[in-house]
């Protein structure tokens, strides 16, 4: 297992647009798999997108298709969510997973961090 760490959320206006970062402690991220999910209150832990370790191929829920984009940074051991065009229903603990594919499972977590957007 690694130890991920999720930074760059806060506060956004709807239609604006954040970047999440997710990295690594004390190993590199480059060689692992990574997804996004996502939570909000009263709702179940909802998957975003992943990435495969070589940044080739991506998947996305339906409703991110067209807003975000994940990409990685293999020489800095570090992923990115890109999210454009932010709603209020975008609002969620974001999450960043590793693992061996992107078929899952993801063996470790972050522990999220918070997207909040204003309407």
């Amino acid at each position: 297992q690694v130890q991920l760490v999720e930074s760059g959320g806060g506060l956004v206006q709807t239609g604006g647009s954040l970047r999440l970062s997710c990295a690594a402690s004390g190993r590199t991220l480059s060689y692992y798999a990574v997804g996004w999910y996502r939570q909000s209150p009263g709702n179940e832990r909802e998957f975003v997108g992943s990435i495969n370790w070589n940044g080739v191929s991506t998947k996305y829920a339906d409703s991110m298709k067209g807003r975000f984009t994940i990409s990685r940074d293999n020489a800095n051991g570090t992923v990115y969510l890109h999210m454009n065009s932010l709603k209020p229903e975008d609002t969620a603990l974001y999450f960043c997973a590793a693992g061996g594919s992107t078929r899952g499972p993801f063996n470790s977590w972050g522990r999220g961090i918070q997207v909040t957007v204003s309407s």
